[in-house]
């Protein structure tokens, strides 16, 4: 029978988990995580304990509580439940087996707080800061895309939309506020097109019309480093076009932008020039033509690097499983930001990890 774990059987199995290769250890090491507090302590304010009571977990610990949560697409039960159980959590955390954990209620306020405060992009851009003072710069031009992400399907009634839509609540919600509580009238339903492939004998198959119901997070990547450097966060019907302005980076050392037809306008183009970038922008197919065989080969050389950006929305859909659980906009940009900060850490310790040089084209 086994006895009672000691010590150093606890740093034993920690040496053990080292040796594996703890992804969360490397983060530990290589993110200055302090370099957050003074923002977090604005952003989340604590109760006067002048009357007592149990003391305030650390800002900078429930940040990283809800890193974990993100990175792992936990929930806040779930999310303490794995705290209290694994050990490569509690080395990340700095907490020991004796120590107390937050509760769910306590993570679901903390997000809360940075919610109402607006922080997620002050917290982002304070990262983006970091990277910059590492060598990580914006370099080499930018790739803009989004993709949609998926939230619980809402069983509403056509009338019930129709209200939704035009910025209402219906009248059969007012009086029922659990109901209405439950309800995301900020979420939208759209259809995501996914061209199919011709046939061997060269017949052309049915493109697929695949119906989604969320949020979509809108990113500029940097196509030297692969890193997130402005996002912003809209319902799924969004037109993607519309929020090129919003996400373009103009600390970029190079000017060229990449993107797909979704972002190929006259206003865009306008908007592009005007502010000294230069277009790498997909070109449309004429309507009725077929494709002009210089421009079927720019776009097919064009999709080569804008390609990169995929491999993003891949990981969060991936590993992180990035799904959003919340109701409402405001908390919906908090999860995506969440997710794309998340995202930019584990980026970096990848690049730290394989010597890739900083601020090298």
């Amino acid at each position: 029978m086994a006895g009672q774990p000691g010590f150093f059987d606890i740093e034993e199995r920690l040496r053990e988990l080292s040796s594996k290769g703890d992804d969360l250890e490397r983060l530990k090491r290589l993110v200055d995580f302090e370099l957050f507090r003074a923002d977090l302590e604005k952003a989340v304010a604590r109760a006067d304990r002048s009357k007592g009571g149990r003391p305030p977990f650390d800002h900078v610990l429930m940040f990283k509580v809800l890193i974990l949560q993100t990175m792992h697409s936990l929930s806040d039960e779930r999310c303490e439940y794995l705290i209290k159980d694994r050990l490569s959590f509690m080395r990340f955390l700095g907490l020991g087996l004796a120590d107390p954990v937050p509760d769910a209620n306590t993570i679901w306020t903390f997000r809360e707080a940075l919610t109402k405060a607006g922080a997620i992009e002050v917290l982002f851009r304070r990262f983006d800061k970091a990277l910059k003072m590492s060598g990580y710069l914006a370099m080499g031009g930018q790739i803009v895309d989004a993709t949609i992400v998926a939230a619980p399907k809402q069983r509403n009634t056509d009338e019930e939309k129709k209200v939704i839509k035009e910025g209402r609540v219906p009248d059969a919600w007012k009086d029922k506020p659990a109901k209405l509580a439950q309800k995301d009238r900020d979420a939208r339903w759209t259809v995501k097109y996914s061209k199919a492939k011709p046939r061997a004998d060269g017949m052309p198959q049915v493109d697929l019309a695949i119906p989604a119901f969320g949020y979509k997070n809108h990113v500029s990547i940097d196509r030297c480093h692969g890193l997130i450097r402005k996002w912003t966060a809209t319902d799924a019907a969004a037109y993607d076009g519309a929020r090129l302005a919003e996400v373009l980076d103009r600390e970029n050392t190079a000017s060229e932008v990449w993107a797909d037809t979704a972002y190929r306008s006259a206003k865009n183009e306008e908007h592009l020039t005007r502010h000294g970038f230069v277009s790498c922008i997909h070109r449309k197919k004429p309507k009725g033509w077929p494709m002009a065989e210089r421009t079927r080969i720019a776009n097919a050389r064009k999709s080569k690097v804008r390609s990169a950006v995929e491999h993003v929305f891949a990981y969060q859909k991936g590993p992180m499983v990035l799904v959003v659980r919340t109701i409402g906009i405001a908390r919906a940009r908090v999860k995506i930001g969440l997710a794309n900060l998340a995202y930019n850490m584990r980026r970096f310790v990848w690049l730290v990890g394989r010597n890739v040089p900083a601020a090298v084209a």
